[in-house]
C-alpha cells in the first residue's frame, strides 16, 4: 500500500490540531513539528507525482513519434 498526499495532508491536519488543543508545552512543540513533518512529506509526493506526470507525457510524445 503506497502512501498518498492525501493521507499525509490528513495526519499534518490531525497533528494541528491537537497542537491547537493540548495546554502542555511539550506536546504542543511535538505535534507542531509532527505536523511539519507530515506536510513536507506531503510536499515532496505532489513534486515526485508531478516529475512522473510530466516524464510519462514526455515519453508518450516521444512514441508517438513527430506528427
Amino acid at each position: 500500500m503506497s502512501a498518498t498526499s492525501d493521507f499525509y495532508r490528513l495526519q499534518a491536519e490531525k497533528c494541528s490540531s491537537e497542537a491547537d488543543a493540548s495546554d502542555l508545552p511539550q506536546v504542543r512543540d511535538r505535534n507542531r513539528r509532527a505536523a511539519a513533518a507530515w506536510q513536507s512529506m506531503a510536499d515532496k509526493l505532489i513534486l515526485t507525482e508531478a516529475v512522473r506526470a510530466k516524464a510519462a507525457a514526455r515519453k508518450e510524445a516521444d512514441a508517438a513519434g513527430p506528427e
